[in-house]
């Protein structure tokens, strides 16, 4: 955990986006809780529409890379744990290809965790060999783009699924 005394208070702005106003210090599962206060207002811009939810990912993505490098330098270290704004961006992205309901919306943070956690190629590659912010964010947009993927197929392979990820 950082200590945010010491920290310059022009970066005191970037901290609190990267941890996602203090939620990714969470002792417990930090990646799960940033994902997780992120549903509630992905979900809201969902309702609003697609372009809503797309300019939601975009500011947070583009204001993401620029807090998650700031902050990781900060502490210190290449990729902590409490830097969050990554898993909001990779939710939003995965909503963008979510059916509107909650079994999609439960399914899209079901997905996208597995694949943030479990890393496969290249979401692996990317977290381990870019550095900074971008590489705190790519990980987790690839991870997004892996789990908006499953949901497409999904929603395609079969109208009963469609319907069944739209309940």
């Amino acid at each position: 955990m950082v200590d945010v005394s010491p920290i310059r208070a022009k970066n005191r702005w970037a901290m609190a986006i990267a941890t996602l106003a203090g939620t990714g210090r969470s002792p417990i599962a930090p990646g799960s809780v940033g994902t997780l206060v992120t549903l509630p207002p992905g979900v809201g811009l969902a309702l609003l529409g697609p372009w809503f939810l797309g300019a939601g990912f975009l500011i947070v993505t583009v204001v993401g890379f620029w807090a998650a490098t700031v902050a990781s330098r900060e502490i210190g270290h290449k990729d902590p744990g409490e830097i969050v704004i990554d898993e909001a961006a990779g939710l939003l992205l995965t909503l963008l290809f979510a059916p509107t309901g909650w079994i999609g919306t439960v399914a899209a943070f079901l997905l996208f965790r597995l694949f943030d956690i479990t890393k496969p190629w290249p979401v692996g590659w990317l977290d381990r060999n870019l550095g900074g912010g971008g590489g705190i964010m790519v990980d987790d947009l690839a991870a997004g783009l892996y789990a908006g993927g499953v949901l497409t197929l999904l929603s395609a392979a079969s109208p009963a699924w469609g319907e069944l990820l739209a309940g």
